[in-house]
């Protein structure tokens, strides 16, 4: 991973609690609602009906933790910007059965096509390992950050 990569990746975790905010989403991005509750099958359906899905304190535009916005950077900054995010703390059956569902005690949560991916540590791990990339690229999703090594390989 190049050294710009890495400070961007330690600015994230710097970010703290709503930084980028302001509008910086694209229409892409669904700040979806609770979903109707935390049920099993409910939960499946909310997590399999896009390609990226994000469940955060908070939305994207305005996340409510730390790592909530930690995730959210980390897909600007691979300029993933069609992804739904449903805030857990709108819903307290849905903070509490998506962490069921998926078996994992925190928030945030990521989902890649269906399938569990972490919180925000392991977002951060996979970005910063270049996993994300590849990820995102069986997604049918490229990720701007290629777009930018692209950019300076070329000056």
């Amino acid at each position: 991973m190049s050294g710009s990569l890495g400070r961007a990746a330690a600015a994230l975790l710097r970010c703290g609690r709503g930084a980028g905010s302001g509008g910086l989403w694209g229409a892409g991005v669904r700040a979806a609602g609770s979903g109707g509750g935390g049920g099993r099958p409910e939960l499946d359906a909310m997590v399999k009906k896009d390609k990226v899905v994000v469940f955060l304190k908070g939305t994207p535009e305005q996340p409510q933790c730390g790592f909530s916005n930690a995730v959210v950077q980390i897909l600007r900054l691979h300029g993933v910007r069609d992804y739904a995010a449903y805030n857990v703390l709108d819903d307290p059956e849905l903070r509490q059965g998506i962490k069921d569902y998926s078996n994992w005690p925190t928030i945030p949560q990521v989902y890649l096509n269906g399938e569990f991916v972490g919180g925000c540590d392991i977002l951060l791990q996979m970005h910063q390992n270049g996993d994300l990339v590849e990820e995102l690229r069986k997604l049918g999703i490229r990720s701007a950050l290629l777009d930018e090594k692209k950019d300076q390989d070329s000056k």
